[in-house]
């Protein structure tokens, strides 16, 4: 496993509708050059969001709610019905949209991609398939089935999906949120639906190179049980002996060993699924302390044992998340920036991100807002990615360091984060000052060996500190930054 690959998330309806005025048809026929420089700056994955085909059937029903109708009016000024498309989550089959091509177009692009060294990503959804799917026809014992004095009760979370239909079901759901209405539940308990969901990952394992698993932690068993309690009880559905994901995760690898698990998880579910399988799993708490908490929470979190941090996804943004500069700022972004690139785990960019998109757009629309870049940060994430790409970060061995005061009374060396990576005689530092206000430290390093005059090199900021050895070894190696400013030293 690579201590620190990269991610970048593409919105893909609303991304492939850019190339129209270049006549591209398909996801095959998407310019070369694009991708080639995602490969430049480090990008090791592409994950492409929302390629599943769509039941239009469901939009005028479910994708006009007060809520979301809100959350548009926030988004996209003078949006009008045909900005609407529906959930890319809520899907009708493991099939290709057919407005970004076919199956074959898209194994052509997993092999323009493999070529040039970056893997592809696809969506799985273990919990649900859009409320209106064709499966329920065709596989109606894969979806969680209700009657009906549970839908007189509670016609927000079960439903008749066709006028023809005589059985009722579930809605998808997350316990803590009332039901998606333009879903249907999967019976994840059931032996069909285990089944079903081995042989499209068996067919995933042809169209791309993994899969990142939306809201796994819904699927674990005793998640599933406490969320359908009535449902399981009423229909007497017996509880397997082992769990969902240990079970496909465990068939799919046996096709395809290299084939690739994330799980989008909260709750503090995440090493339960990495026990599970998972490759990585989501870190929405380092997000969560990166916008919000102090110093020592962040240290405390990177001081979690090198396994879990190493199948740990870090990230500030996605189609999910608030867009980070609006969340906290240019300045502090960009020093976060710094600490979730240079740490172990995966690291996980979102389209817009580089370029400093404000908006966090609904995943129902079909159109975003023009926005301008903001200056400059485009330059500095491509300067970060690229030191983050060289061998001694991605092949190195990381440790956590410790900021000392300068002086006596110097408390601001509280601000600090830091850490080293090693790999042979190459060395960096990365050092950050965490807070809105300028700020010194001291860092202890073993610098035995080095002359008594040397220099190291600020890759981000491309400076030369001449050093002297003497005192760097007794006192450590002085620090001063200026708010939100960060040092990655090579020496």
């Amino acid at each position: 496993m690579n201590n620190s690959a990269a991610l970048y998330e593409i919105n893909t309806r609303i991304w492939f509708s850019k190339f129209d005025k270049h006549n591209v048809k398909n996801l095959s026929e998407v310019p070369d050059g694009y991708w080639q420089r995602l490969k430049s700056l480090g990008i090791d994955y592409v994950w492409l969001m929302g390629i599943w085909k769509t039941n239009e059937s469901v939009i005028d029903k479910y994708c006009f709610e007060e809520g979301l109708v809100r959350s548009y009016n926030h988004a996209l000024k003078h949006w009008s019905r045909e900005d609407v498309i529906g959930s890319p989550y809520s899907i009708d089959a493991y099939e290709m949209n057919p407005h970004l091509g076919s199956n074959k177009n898209l194994l052509d692009l997993k092999a323009k991609l493999n070529k040039i060294g970056i893997k592809l990503i696809l969506d799985f959804i273990s919990n649900h398939y859009s409320a209106h799917s064709s499966l329920i026809k065709t596989h109606p014992k894969i979806f969680l089935q209700a009657d009906e004095e549970s839908y007189s009760i509670d016609p927000h979370t079960y439903f008749k999906p066709f006028e023809d239909c005589k059985n009722y079901f579930a809605h998808g759901r997350d316990p803590f949120f009332p039901a998606w209405g333009d879903t249907i539940q999967l019976n994840c308990f059931a032996e069909e639906s285990r089944e079903f969901s081995k042989n499209v990952l068996s067919n995933l394992t042809q169209l791309c190179d993994g899969v990142r698993c939306d809201m796994a932690m819904l699927s674990i068993n005793n998640v599933f049980k406490n969320t359908w309690v009535g449902i399981i009880n009423r229909n007497h559905i017996e509880i397997p002996k082992t769990e969902y994901w240990e079970e496909v995760i465990g068939h799919t690898k046996k096709i395809r060993p290299d084939f690739v698990f994330i799980a989008e998880a909260y709750w503090d579910l995440e090493y339960n699924l990495q026990q599970l399988g998972f490759d990585y799993t989501y870190d929405k708490k380092l997000t969560d302390r990166l916008k919000f908490a102090p110093v020592s929470e962040i240290i405390s979190h990177l001081n979690a044992e090198k396994s879990f941090q190493q199948k740990s996804l870090r990230f500030l943004e996605n189609h999910d998340e608030e867009r980070i500069v609006t969340a906290i700022g240019v300045e502090k972004s960009k020093a976060a920036a710094v600490v979730i690139s240079t740490i172990q785990g995966l690291r996980f960019f979102h389209e817009g991100q580089f370029e400093g998109r404000k908006i966090k757009l609904p995943l129902q629309l079909g159109r975003e807002p023009v926005e301008s870049e903001i200056p400059h940060l485009n330059e500095f994430y491509e300067k970060l990615l690229k030191i983050t790409s060289l061998d001694v970060i991605r092949k190195g061995e990381w440790s956590l360091q410790e900021a000392i005061a300068s002086w006596p009374t110097n408390e601001t060396f509280k601000n600090f984060l830091a850490w080293k990576w090693e790999l042979g005689d190459e060395k960096i530092l990365v050092v950050i000052n965490y807070s809105n206000v300028s700020s010194a430290c001291r860092i202890v390093l073993d610098f035995e060996g080095y002359p008594e005059e040397f220099v190291i090199t600020d890759l981000l900021n491309d400076v030369n500190y001449h050093q002297n050895g003497e005192e760097v070894s007794r006192y450590g190696l002085y620090v001063d930054l200026k708010p939100w400013q960060a040092h990655i030293f090579s020496y």
